[in-house]
């Protein structure tokens, strides 16, 4: 816990957006697990890596740290849930790219959430930049016809929304740890798909695969950002989470070969434009805060 608090807080950011980057392509790599079977296996992995750190960390005051969490570690950890849902089922039923470009909305998200519970002002050019991003998402969704696609494009909102909630919580909060809510999103996210699956046991390679998906791409992922996030402004994360929306893609074609649609591109580079509009607002207002 030491050595990891002591990184920069944007280093760990990006590190933890390369872990969450692996998402699509290990999803897409299951073999006949069912939706709620790897969103079971993938959460049961990650509460035990979220545990086995808690423990590591704190030892005999590992109960203590989900009391001192508190409220905001609660309620952080079961809207983080619904964003784990969210995740596996758009991954699941459309392209790794549309669900990445999406999920890259969180920047945009971030301004909003800034704009009413931190008092974070909401320029013209920011503004323009949700403008342009709903127009790249109208392209992506209003063109996915098959109700599977239409499902999981909607279905990734919940992600960069849920995310955003969590990083306000941090943010607001940011003596508290919130590694703990981590540990109640990964339970919950998991009974949920307990609840959902016929049944549980599926091949040694999916369970591998689960296991990946747990403990290095969500476990490692989440707990560098949410520590990270600490020290981090929330527009400095959302710019630096853009990564995981550029690097997820790169890993399905080359090693799943899946190509985007068209109009999946059209509407991501829309977005990608919109998200780098707000990034170029945010270096100018840094630039002038510094003269």
């Amino acid at each position: 816990m030491n050595i990891i608090t002591k990184l920069p807080g944007p280093l760990l950011i990006f590190l933890g957006a390369l872990s969450l980057s692996f998402g699509g392509l290990i999803v897409k790599s299951f073999e006949g697990a069912t939706l709620w079977q790897i969103l079971f296996w993938r959460s049961l992995f990650f509460s035990l890596t979220v545990l086995a750190f808690l423990i590591f960390s704190y030892k005999k005051k590992t109960l203590e740290s989900f009391y001192t969490s508190g409220l905001p570690g609660v309620f952080g950890g079961i809207i983080l849930s619904f964003g784990f849902c969210g995740y596996v089922f758009a991954m699941y039923n459309t392209t790794v790219a549309n669900t990445n470009f999406i999920i890259s909305l969180q920047i945009l998200f971030l301004a909003v959430f800034g704009y009413f519970f931190l008092k974070e002002k909401i320029n013209a050019v920011t503004l323009t930049s949700i403008i342009l991003a709903m127009t790249g998402v109208m392209v992506m969704v209003g063109n996915s016809l098959t109700p599977g696609e239409l499902s999981g494009n909607l279905a990734a909102f919940t992600m960069p929304i849920t995310f955003a909630v969590l990083i306000m919580i941090v943010r607001k909060y940011p003596t508290v740890d919130m590694v703990p809510a981590q540990f109640v999103a990964g339970v919950s996210s998991c009974l949920i798909g307990y609840l959902l699956s016929n049944k549980i046991m599926i091949s040694p390679n999916d369970i591998f695969l689960g296991f990946l998906a747990g403990f290095f791409q969500v476990g490692f992922g989440f707990i560098f950002i949410t520590i990270g996030a600490r020290t981090t402004p929330s527009a400095m994360v959302g710019i630096i989470m853009l990564s995981e929306s550029v690097l997820g893609p790169i890993w399905a074609f080359l090693f799943v070969s899946e190509r985007p649609s068209t109009f999946g591109l059209i509407g991501g580079a829309i977005i990608l434009f919109a998200v780098l509009l707000q990034f170029y607002s945010l270096l100018n207002k840094s630039k002038r805060s510094n003269i």
